[in-house]
């Protein structure tokens, strides 16, 4: 069993520094793969992020494989851990496909040509993936690189599981986790796919808000109407939809269906303290995007409510005659799409339920109501108390010489719902991201410093893991 005594774990922490340029070039190496899980011209770019995965995993000592899936193919690595092994058996899960990077012209460089450049908290890498998820999983890599190869081994039982359908809706994971259960079976699952409070406070992510995203579509005439024969007389669907999804929020920002609140549960007091204490500047929140005055649930301080309230949004309306010019028609059929995010105890079945009794009971005489739903997850929330979160604390408190926050977040990580109701794991979200990194838009970069701290983080997480 390697040697899990302070020298053993200063001499991964210094192999880990003296390798840093190394592993950025890993980094490079990855990035530059074109793996667009939603193009399909990309699908030989996909295999070939797979194959590197495979590559890297094997030469640290694991068993690893492509698996084919539907889709994109997942990558499965197992490391049994040194002889006489009792800690925790680790599942690590990542991806490695990216979004499109359209609009290409808003990049300053090719999205897929790495770029080094300074920045006010010191060098940063720019390229689509930087961060999401290409860099943070690296971190993880070279964490066990640094043990390979410093510490006498790698000192945990893991198995490494990386898929490349996360940017397209992992339709393909669900059935792939349930196929492989046995092969994927483990203790705890650990991600590095989430943020830092800044770039020198860590961070552990214990809420996710969950989601019911529905669209709803409102009939009223078999046809579409002149509006100046028939205004006045006929129904107009796009004036009864507005008026119902108006209804949705009263004008203390309450959400408005039957039952809603019903299982939301308070924050803890501990909890919401430590939020206050974060010093959340709301004002500066908004007007980084042109906003000045804040809107949601009276009663509730900025990030109660962006991280542990429920929320209902409008994502989209239309109906009737949208071109140019004008053309003076009633609408036989308007629809919306509309998105209520989640806290956990609310049931995204039984929330959809609700907003469909919500809209029924308003519909004028004359108008029927169709109802989609395209996304369902229950919002998560970690124990805090257990020994793995305890662990993560105090790696991230022994790297960066201060407590981490326990945030929230306010979207959803879907596969944290599928590795909880699948292969029954809690996930630990320790992930080094910041929000000025443009996941998603052009110049998407992730701070070397936050690359650098990550890698001694999770060499740490492994030595109390297996300690």
């Amino acid at each position: 069993m390697p040697d899990l005594t302070s020298p053993a774990l200063a001499a991964v922490l210094s192999h880990a520094d003296a390798a840093l340029e190394a592993s950025r070039a890993t980094l490079f190496s990855l990035l530059r793969i074109r793996s667009i899980s939603a193009q399909s011209e990309h699908a030989a770019d996909c295999v070939k992020a797979a194959d590197w995965w495979r590559e890297q995993l094997s030469g640290l000592g694991f068993d690893a494989s492509v698996r084919p899936t539907a889709g994109h193919p997942v990558v499965v690595g197992h490391f049994a851990g040194p002889a006489g092994y009792t800690g925790p058996h680790i599942l690590f899960y990542g991806h490695y496909d990216v979004q499109p990077v359209d609009p290409l012209s808003l990049w300053h460089s090719d999205p897929f040509d790495p770029q080094l450049i300074g920045g006010p908290s010191g060098r940063r890498y720019v390229a689509r993936g930087a961060v999401d998820d290409k860099g943070q999983t690296v971190m993880f890599l070279e964490a066990l690189r640094a043990w390979h190869i410093a510490g006498g081994g790698i000192p945990v039982r893991i198995t490494v599981l990386i898929e490349g359908e996360e940017e397209v809706g992992s339709v393909n994971l669900d059935p792939f986790l349930m196929a492989n259960k046995a092969d994927l079976a483990a203790d705890v699952a650990l991600i590095s796919d989430t943020g830092m409070w800044d770039v020198n406070t860590p961070a552990l992510t214990t809420r996710l808000r969950g989601m019911t995203y529905a669209e709803v579509t409102l009939k009223a005439a078999n046809r579409d109407l002149h509006s100046g024969l028939y205004g006045g007389s006929a129904l107009n669907p796009i004036n009864a939809l507005t008026k119902i999804l108006g209804a949705l929020l009263d004008d203390a920002g309450r959400i408005q269906l039957p039952g809603f609140y019903d299982k939301v549960t308070p924050v803890s007091n501990s909890q919401r303290t430590q939020w206050d204490g974060l010093g959340f500047d709301e004002a500066a929140f908004l007007g980084g995007i042109g906003l000045s005055s804040p809107v949601g649930e009276r009663g509730y301080a900025a990030l109660e409510r962006l991280w542990a309230r429920p929320t209902a949004d409008i994502n989209g309306i239309w109906g009737g005659y949208t071109g140019a010019g004008s053309k003076t028609v009633i609408a036989s059929e308007a629809s919306a799409k509309v998105s209520f995010r989640l806290v956990p105890n609310q049931d995204p079945d039984e929330v959809m339920a609700q907003f469909r009794q919500f809209v029924t009971d308003r519909l004028p005489p004359g108008a029927t109501a169709t109802f989609a739903e395209f996304a369902r997850a229950p919002g998560i929330e970690v124990n805090v108390d257990s020994p793995y979160v305890a662990a993560a604390l105090a790696a991230l408190a022994d790297e960066y010489g201060r407590p981490a926050v326990l945030m929230g977040c306010g979207g959803s990580i879907p596969v944290v719902t599928s590795l909880r109701t699948i292969l029954g794991l809690d996930s630990l979200l320790m992930g080094f991201g910041l929000d000025d990194d443009q996941v998603h838009s052009p110049n998407e970069k992730f701070e070397e410093t936050c690359f650098h701290h990550g890698i001694r983080a999770h060499a740490r997480l492994m030595a109390k893991f297996a300690a």
